[in-house]
C-alpha cells in the first residue's frame, strides 16, 4: 500500500487540508486550480460576490460538463455501431456473392 500524503487545497479562499494517495495529488491540484479560475471568470462576467453562488455555478458548469461527455459518448457509440453493422453487411453481402 503507497503512502498516503497530505497537502492543502485552496478554493474560494478557504484552506482544505487532505489526506491522499500520491497518485491522486495532480488531478486534485489541477481540478483546484480551474475552480478558482472559473470562480473569477464568473465574478468578473456576472458580478457574483457570494462565494455560495460562485461555487454552485462551478458545480452546475463541471457537472454539465461530465453529463455533456456522457451523452457524446452515446452518440459516438451508437455511430460506430451502425458503421460496423454497415461495414458487416458489406462483407456479409460479399462473402456470398
Amino acid at each position: 500500500m503507497s503512502e498516503q500524503l497530505k497537502i492543502k487545497l485552496s478554493i474560494a479562499n478557504r484552506v482544505y487540508p487532505l489526506t491522499i494517495s500520491p497518485d491522486q495529488e495532480e488531478g486534485l491540484r489541477k481540478a483546484a486550480k480551474k475552480i478558482e479560475t472559473m470562480i473569477s471568470q464568473f465574478e468578473q462576467n456576472y458580478s457574483v460576490r457570494d462565494k455560495q453562488d460562485v461555487l454552485a455555478m462551478c458545480a452546475l458548469q463541471f457537472a454539465s460538463q461530465v453529463e455533456q461527455k456522457s451523452i457524446d459518448k452515446e452518440y459516438v457509440n451508437e455511430d460506430v455501431k451502425n458503421r460496423l453493422s454497415a461495414l458487416d453487411d458489406l462483407l456479409h453481402s460479399h462473402l456470398i456473392s
